[in-house]
């Protein structure tokens, strides 16, 4: 393990206190290199993200530096549009970077669950409609406020809903729900969408993770966007969670202790 080869295991000889020991080792070694892989591969994952619009914009460059291609707007909109993906996946490496040291500042207040969501529904419904896609809020009543930071929670709903909004077809529904349930305070982001195949679900909270990685590769968006709504609930002492059936839809679940 010394040399860096981490994935070793002993011999489990007994079920005494060197049995367990021993058992504990080999967990450890095990988990020790399941994440050296992953952050090989996220390492990997990173690189590849910055090399494609670093590609098209040296490429513009170059061309309008040697003449090839003139200067105009459509090309400066183009290298534009890739800088603020560049931009994007920077400032969701920092705040996944924040999060991993916990050092994730929150603001908290006084929330309320129906404004909160109200306020992502009229950020969200020109977009809906432009897509063909009814966007609803359904609240119960007399919901006691989060003690959250707004702006934060604003983001991890706000990625979500751009997810639904990826997978939901023209003439289905989004539908912003907040419940009390055993006085734990739930939102919830539903959607009519292609839905989730059940062996996809359990990853799709890890970074750069793509269900259809040839159809993300082209949206801009950096593969970042569950993992970030991860660290921020866990960060407020909360749990996400998704439901899906395949052809059917996805409800994301976030789930606050009480008094949170």
């Amino acid at each position: 393990m010394a040399a860096g080869n981490l994935e070793q295991r002993v011999a489990v000889r007994s079920r005494d206190e060197l049995g367990d020991l021993a058992a504990a080792f080999n967990q450890m070694s095990a988990d020790l290199a399941h994440s050296n892989d992953l952050r090989r591969q996220m390492t990997a994952d990173i690189a590849h993200d910055l090399r494609s619009p670093l590609t098209v914009i040296a490429g513009y460059l170059e061309a309008m530096r040697d003449g090839v291609l003139k200067p105009t707007p459509a090309r400066f909109d183009a290298m534009h549009a890739e800088s603020q993906h560049l931009l994007r996946l920077v400032e969701d490496l920092r705040t996944l970077s924040l999060a991993d040291a916990g050092e994730l500042t929150l603001n908290r207040q006084a929330v309320s669950p129906l404004a909160l969501l109200e306020r992502l529904g009229t950020a969200y419904q020109h977009q809906a409609a432009q897509r063909g896609v009814a966007l609803k809020v359904e609240a119960v009543g007399d919901l006691p406020d989060l003690n959250v930071d707004a702006e934060r929670m604003a983001q991890v709903l706000g990625n979500l809903i751009s997810n639904a909004l990826r997978y939901t077809p023209a003439g289905g529904e989004i539908v912003l729900g907040a419940t009390s349930e055993d006085l734990t305070p739930r939102l919830t982001v539903r959607d009519t969408g292609a839905g989730i195949a059940p062996d996809a679900v359990p990853r799709i909270f890890d970074r750069f993770y793509r269900v259809d990685p040839a159809r993300e590769e082209n949206t801009g968006e950096s593969g970042l966007g569950l993992a970030i709504a991860k660290s921020i609930v866990e960060a407020h002492g909360g749990t996400i969670r998704a439901e899906s059936i395949l052809g059917q839809g996805t409800t994301f679940i976030i789930a606050f202790p009480a008094g949170k």
